[in-house]
Protein backbone atom coordinates (compact mmCIF):
# COMPACT_ATOMS: atom_id res chain seq x y z
CA UNK A 1 0.00 0.00 0.00
CA UNK A 2 1.21 3.43 -0.90
CA UNK A 3 0.26 6.23 1.44
CA UNK A 4 -0.31 9.57 -0.23
CA UNK A 5 0.54 12.62 1.77
CA UNK A 6 -0.81 16.14 1.29
CA UNK A 7 -0.02 17.69 -2.12
CA UNK A 8 3.20 19.59 -2.22
CA UNK A 9 3.07 23.34 -2.92
CA UNK A 10 4.30 24.26 -6.40
CA UNK A 11 7.71 25.88 -6.59
CA UNK A 12 7.80 29.68 -6.56
CA UNK A 13 8.19 30.01 -10.36
CA UNK A 14 5.12 27.84 -10.98
CA UNK A 15 3.12 29.87 -8.46
CA UNK A 16 4.15 33.06 -10.24
CA UNK A 17 3.19 31.71 -13.65
CA UNK A 18 -0.13 30.51 -12.32
CA UNK A 19 -1.16 34.00 -11.18
CA UNK A 20 -3.60 35.82 -13.41
CA UNK A 21 -1.93 38.73 -15.16
CA UNK A 22 -2.91 42.20 -13.96
CA UNK A 23 -2.14 45.16 -16.19
CA UNK A 24 0.31 47.62 -14.66
CA UNK A 25 -1.33 50.73 -13.31
CA UNK A 26 -0.13 53.94 -14.92
CA UNK A 27 1.01 56.71 -12.63
CA UNK A 28 -1.66 59.39 -12.40
CA UNK A 29 -0.88 62.46 -14.45
CA UNK A 30 -0.49 65.67 -12.49
CA UNK A 31 -3.41 68.02 -13.08
CA UNK A 32 -2.87 70.74 -15.67
CA UNK A 33 -4.32 74.18 -15.17
CA UNK A 34 -4.68 77.12 -17.53
CA UNK A 35 -1.43 78.70 -18.78
CA UNK A 36 0.52 76.10 -16.79
CA UNK A 37 -0.37 77.54 -13.38
CA UNK A 38 0.14 75.25 -10.36
CA UNK A 39 -3.50 75.65 -9.28
CA UNK A 40 -6.77 76.84 -10.81
CA UNK A 41 -7.89 80.43 -10.52
CA UNK A 42 -11.00 81.24 -8.47
CA UNK A 43 -14.22 82.17 -10.24
CA UNK A 44 -14.35 85.56 -11.94
CA UNK A 45 -10.57 85.60 -12.54
CA UNK A 46 -8.39 85.27 -15.63
CA UNK A 47 -5.39 82.91 -15.53
CA UNK A 48 -2.26 84.43 -17.02
CA UNK A 49 1.43 83.74 -17.50
CA UNK A 50 4.09 86.08 -18.83
CA UNK A 51 7.65 85.19 -19.79
CA UNK A 52 10.12 87.88 -20.82
CA UNK A 53 12.65 87.32 -23.57
CA UNK A 54 15.99 85.70 -22.72
CA UNK A 55 18.81 87.99 -23.90
CA UNK A 56 18.20 88.60 -27.60
CA UNK A 57 17.84 84.89 -28.40
CA UNK A 58 14.57 83.50 -27.00
CA UNK A 59 11.42 85.55 -27.51
CA UNK A 60 8.81 86.37 -24.85
CA UNK A 61 5.43 84.71 -24.33
CA UNK A 62 2.07 86.02 -23.15
CA UNK A 63 -0.71 83.58 -22.19
CA UNK A 64 -4.22 84.38 -20.94
CA UNK A 65 -6.90 81.82 -20.10
CA UNK A 66 -4.80 79.07 -21.73
CA UNK A 67 -4.61 81.01 -24.99
CA UNK A 68 -1.18 82.13 -26.20
CA UNK A 69 -1.60 85.73 -27.29
CA UNK A 70 2.03 86.44 -28.24
CA UNK A 71 5.03 84.18 -28.79
CA UNK A 72 7.83 83.33 -31.19
CA UNK A 73 5.75 80.42 -32.48
CA UNK A 74 2.95 82.84 -33.41
CA UNK A 75 5.58 85.07 -35.00
CA UNK A 76 4.16 88.23 -33.41
CA UNK A 77 6.90 89.21 -30.92
CA UNK A 78 9.92 91.42 -31.38
CA UNK A 79 12.68 93.41 -29.75
CA UNK A 80 11.42 95.95 -27.24
CA UNK A 81 8.01 95.91 -25.56
CA UNK A 82 5.50 93.19 -26.45
CA UNK A 83 2.03 94.31 -25.41
CA UNK A 84 -1.36 92.58 -25.50
CA UNK A 85 -4.55 94.54 -24.85
CA UNK A 86 -7.44 92.50 -23.46
CA UNK A 87 -11.07 93.28 -22.66
CA UNK A 88 -11.21 93.25 -18.86
CA UNK A 89 -14.79 91.91 -18.83
CA UNK A 90 -14.76 89.18 -21.49
CA UNK A 91 -11.05 88.35 -21.72
CA UNK A 92 -11.12 88.80 -25.50
CA UNK A 93 -7.95 89.97 -27.20
CA UNK A 94 -8.23 93.52 -28.51
CA UNK A 95 -4.77 93.94 -30.03
CA UNK A 96 -1.23 92.55 -29.76
CA UNK A 97 1.85 94.32 -31.01
CA UNK A 98 5.62 94.55 -30.53
CA UNK A 99 7.31 97.95 -30.26
CA UNK A 100 11.02 98.30 -31.02
CA UNK A 101 12.46 100.42 -28.22
CA UNK A 102 15.98 100.46 -29.70
CA UNK A 103 15.50 101.60 -33.28
CA UNK A 104 11.73 102.03 -33.64
CA UNK A 105 9.43 105.05 -33.51
CA UNK A 106 8.09 105.61 -29.99
CA UNK A 107 5.13 107.48 -31.48
CA UNK A 108 3.70 104.09 -32.51
CA UNK A 109 3.65 103.03 -28.85
CA UNK A 110 2.01 106.29 -27.83
CA UNK A 111 -0.73 105.82 -30.43
CA UNK A 112 -1.30 102.34 -28.99
CA UNK A 113 -1.56 103.44 -25.36
CA UNK A 114 -3.29 106.83 -25.48
CA UNK A 115 -6.80 105.73 -26.55
CA UNK A 116 -7.25 102.83 -24.11
CA UNK A 117 -10.72 102.39 -22.66
CA UNK A 118 -11.41 102.14 -18.95
CA UNK A 119 -10.86 98.59 -17.68
CA UNK A 120 -8.67 97.41 -20.58
CA UNK A 121 -6.04 94.94 -19.38
CA UNK A 122 -2.48 95.55 -20.55
CA UNK A 123 -0.03 92.62 -20.51
CA UNK A 124 3.62 93.46 -21.20
CA UNK A 125 6.74 91.31 -21.69
CA UNK A 126 10.14 92.76 -22.57
CA UNK A 127 12.62 91.38 -25.09
CA UNK A 128 16.23 92.55 -25.45
CA UNK A 129 15.93 96.33 -24.89
CA UNK A 130 12.63 97.69 -23.53
CA UNK A 131 13.64 101.24 -22.67
CA UNK A 132 16.03 103.21 -24.88
CA UNK A 133 13.26 104.97 -26.84
CA UNK A 134 10.94 105.52 -23.88
CA UNK A 135 9.94 109.14 -23.35
CA UNK A 136 8.58 110.90 -20.31
CA UNK A 137 5.06 110.54 -21.70
CA UNK A 138 5.34 106.80 -22.36
CA UNK A 139 6.70 106.23 -18.86
CA UNK A 140 3.83 108.26 -17.42
CA UNK A 141 1.22 106.32 -19.39
CA UNK A 142 2.68 103.01 -18.21
CA UNK A 143 2.76 104.27 -14.62
CA UNK A 144 -0.91 105.26 -14.92
CA UNK A 145 -1.65 101.63 -15.80
CA UNK A 146 -0.22 100.62 -12.42
CA UNK A 147 3.49 100.15 -13.14
CA UNK A 148 5.99 101.03 -10.42
CA UNK A 149 9.01 100.14 -12.57
CA UNK A 150 8.24 102.11 -15.75
CA UNK A 151 9.84 105.29 -14.45
CA UNK A 152 13.17 103.48 -13.89
CA UNK A 153 13.15 101.03 -16.81
CA UNK A 154 16.54 101.08 -18.52
CA UNK A 155 18.55 99.60 -21.39
CA UNK A 156 18.27 95.79 -21.57
CA UNK A 157 16.34 95.44 -18.31
CA UNK A 158 13.97 92.44 -18.01
CA UNK A 159 10.36 93.39 -17.28
CA UNK A 160 6.94 91.72 -17.12
CA UNK A 161 3.81 93.59 -16.11
CA UNK A 162 0.02 93.38 -16.02
CA UNK A 163 -1.87 96.64 -15.59
CA UNK A 164 -5.21 98.16 -16.49
CA UNK A 165 -6.60 101.45 -17.67
CA UNK A 166 -8.19 103.32 -14.79
CA UNK A 167 -6.51 101.58 -11.85
CA UNK A 168 -6.01 103.66 -8.74
CA UNK A 169 -3.07 101.79 -7.24
CA UNK A 170 0.12 100.02 -8.24
CA UNK A 171 -0.35 96.64 -9.87
CA UNK A 172 0.55 93.54 -7.83
CA UNK A 173 1.58 91.86 -11.09
CA UNK A 174 5.00 93.23 -11.98
CA UNK A 175 8.60 92.03 -11.96
CA UNK A 176 11.71 93.97 -12.97
CA UNK A 177 15.37 92.99 -13.07
CA UNK A 178 18.02 95.55 -13.91
CA UNK A 179 20.73 95.07 -16.48
CA UNK A 180 23.85 94.93 -14.29
CA UNK A 181 27.25 93.67 -15.36
CA UNK A 182 27.87 92.27 -11.89
CA UNK A 183 24.67 90.19 -11.70
CA UNK A 184 23.64 89.49 -15.30
CA UNK A 185 22.84 85.86 -16.05
CA UNK A 186 23.72 86.20 -19.72
CA UNK A 187 26.56 88.21 -21.21
CA UNK A 188 25.05 91.68 -21.45
CA UNK A 189 21.54 90.75 -20.26
CA UNK A 190 19.86 89.89 -16.94
CA UNK A 191 17.84 86.73 -16.37
CA UNK A 192 14.52 86.15 -18.06
CA UNK A 193 11.46 86.68 -15.89
CA UNK A 194 8.39 84.47 -15.53
CA UNK A 195 5.22 85.49 -13.72
CA UNK A 196 1.80 83.88 -13.48
CA UNK A 197 -1.35 84.41 -11.48
CA UNK A 198 -5.03 85.28 -11.48
CA UNK A 199 -6.37 88.66 -12.59
CA UNK A 200 -9.77 89.71 -11.20
CA UNK A 201 -12.33 89.96 -13.98
CA UNK A 202 -13.93 93.37 -14.35
CA UNK A 203 -17.71 93.20 -13.74
CA UNK A 204 -19.87 94.30 -16.66
CA UNK A 205 -21.00 97.91 -16.59
CA UNK A 206 -24.56 98.24 -15.27
CA UNK A 207 -27.02 99.15 -17.98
Amino acid sequence: MVLLGPPRAPPPLQRLLARPETPPTAAPRPPRFKCGLPRPCPPAHFAFRLVSGAANIIGPKICLEDRVLMSSVKNNVGRGLNIALVNGVSGELIAAQAFDMWAGDVEELLKFLRPLHEGTLVLVASYDDPATKLTEETRRLLAELGSAAAKDLAFRDSWVFVGAKGVRAQSPFEQHVRNSRGSNKYEGWPEALEMGGCIPRRPPDPR
